[in-house]
């Protein structure tokens, strides 16, 4: 018996995060993606759950972080069956790249540490867990997601990641903000740091470093919304899969902010 179903839109915003006309936005990128043209993986056989109720799925299986076990029955499919789901729609949900951009928008970028039990990427972190390093991008105007980076193992540092995950390529082409954990990168925008001898900054750079961290504040308040979607609070999955899910969050969250 099948209890969570697309139809019934009272059951999409609070297990998924979306209004029902953000939701049907979403499908149809998905549609548009191939979502439809995908079978279930066997010769001959379709998926049990229509396109809308795939979606769905996946989105409340990163929204809640249920296992397979428990989320199949929701949907009145198996565990196996829910598990080919998220792996065939997942990446469909993906971040699209920004195609045009204003001559002077400005990106920030900033790191997160998503808790991962996959020991072949992660690893230990200053939380004491085993973690991987996820960089995300925003533009500094509209506070929407227009990039995200390759999961590196967490006991890198912001500055080696931000080369090694591809983000830096991605947003090559604009002006970009970070913290003053990016040392080693000339071409991005940092604050000010206090001289070696330990005396005071001039009063000018103390004020330009309290814009740049009002500006900045803006990536860590889109971090804290896409870690709504628990299964960034402990990912359990392959490693491998979890640039596919980060990359869909932040779709799912533009999609939330633009409306």
């Amino acid at each position: 018996m099948q209890v969570i179903t697309a139809s019934r839109s009272e059951w999409i915003a609070p297990f998924a995060g979306l209004e029902p006309g953000q939701f049907r936005k979403l499908v149809r990128v998905v549609a548009r993606r191939g979502g439809d043209e995908i079978a279930d993986g066997r010769p001959g056989r379709q998926w049990a759950l229509p396109l809308a109720d795939r979606v769905l799925l996946v989105a409340v299986y990163w929204r809640t972080n249920l296992t397979m076990r428990q989320i199949g029955p929701l949907f009145g499919v198996s565990h196996a069956a829910a598990h080919r789901v998220i792996d065939k729609v997942g990446p469909l949900l993906a971040l699209a790249p920004v195609r045009k951009r204003r001559v002077d928008s400005v990106a920030i970028v900033d790191g997160a540490l998503v808790p991962t039990r996959d020991h072949r990427l992660a690893a230990p972190s200053k939380n004491y867990r085993y973690s991987t390093n996820v960089q995300i991008a925003i533009d500094a105007d509209t506070r929407l997601v227009i990039a995200t980076g390759d999961p590196q193992p967490g006991n890198r540092n912001d500055c080696t990641v931000y080369r090694d995950s591809g983000i830096k390529d991605q947003i090559d082409d604009r002006p970009v903000m970070t913290d003053g954990g990016y040392q080693g990168n000339p071409e991005v925008i940092m604050p000010y740091r206090k001289p070696r001898d330990g005396s005071d900054l001039p009063e000018w750079k103390e004020e330009l470093n309290a814009v740049h961290r009002t500006v900045r504040a803006r990536v860590e308040h889109t971090l804290a919304r896409m870690k709504c979607w628990k299964i960034l609070r402990d990912y359990r999955r392959a490693a491998s899969t979890l640039g596919d899910a980060v990359s869909g969050i932040a779709h799912i969250h533009n999609i939330t902010l633009a409306g």
